[in-house]
């Protein structure tokens, strides 16, 4: 038999320490948990817990006082800035609360950008197909600015879903919309990770969003919760689903 496959995400006493005013601030502190191949994790947690920096150190933005986080096995923070970047665009994908379109591309453009970053010859074929697949076959040639925020938010995830990455970070992806528009686009990305197989982790402020997810990790003073343990709002949090 063939050694276990290393899990997906695998993070080891993970900490996070800036220096403020009064000293030490510690934003995050000896977060451990592991992510499988093709699962699906909601980090939950009260603003201000820790949550986006969480997202950051997994995808190597930014860099932990102690700790690691491996990626299929690999230490991303053992890699130089170089490495770690070369590593985001073979295997990441991204979905930000505020899209990150650029302007001054159409949302064909916008799509066709990771490709062509790759070096990928049918960029404009792939894009097109994931544009279409995500209902904005008609919306081709349009700006962000002329795109409502539930259109924008579609082509963020037809961008981060065209390279057919393993792993997808979503952080907040339904921030900036509306409740009927937010839960639309929820469904479609899962509906585009069942269809791909791949690994998803989002920041999600919405319990009921975190409920579909197979995993939760909660964030609470920067530590992770224990199955069933309260957070300080006195919530029970869940850890597997289903």
């Amino acid at each position: 038999m063939g050694s276990p496959k290393a899990p997906a995400i695998d993070v080891k006493h993970l900490s996070k320490r800036v220096a403020d005013a009064s000293g030490e601030l510690v934003i995050l502190n000896d977060i451990n948990f592991n992510v499988h191949s093709g699962a699906t994790l909601a980090i939950v947690g009260a603003s201000g817990s820790g949550k986006s920096t969480l997202l950051g150190l997994l995808a190597g933005l930014d860099a932990p006082s102690s700790g690691t986080v491996c990626i299929d096995g690999t230490d991303i923070f053992a890699l130089d800035e170089d490495g770690r970047a070369g590593l985001r665009k073979e295997k990441l994908g991204f979905v930000f609360q505020s899209f990150q379109l650029l302007g001054h591309l159409n949302a064909l453009e916008n799509v066709m950008l990771p490709l062509e970053l790759r070096g990928e010859k049918d960029a404009r074929e792939k894009a097109e197909a994931k544009l279409e697949r995500v209902g904005l076959a008609t919306r081709l040639r349009h700006y962000p600015k002329y795109l409502s925020g539930g259109e924008q938010q579609r082509v963020a995830l037809a961008r981060a879903f065209v390279t057919e990455p393993p792993l997808l970070f979503a952080d907040e992806p339904t921030g900036s919309l509306d409740a009927a528009t937010g839960d639309a686009v929820i469904r479609l990305m899962f509906e585009l990770n069942q269809e791909r197989g791949s690994t998803l982790v989002l920041v999600a402020h919405d319990t009921s969003i975190a409920m579909q997810c197979r995993q939760t990790v909660t964030i609470a003073a920067g530590r992770v919760l224990s199955p069933g343990q309260a957070s300080p709002g006195g919530r029970q949090i869940f850890q597997q689903a289903g």
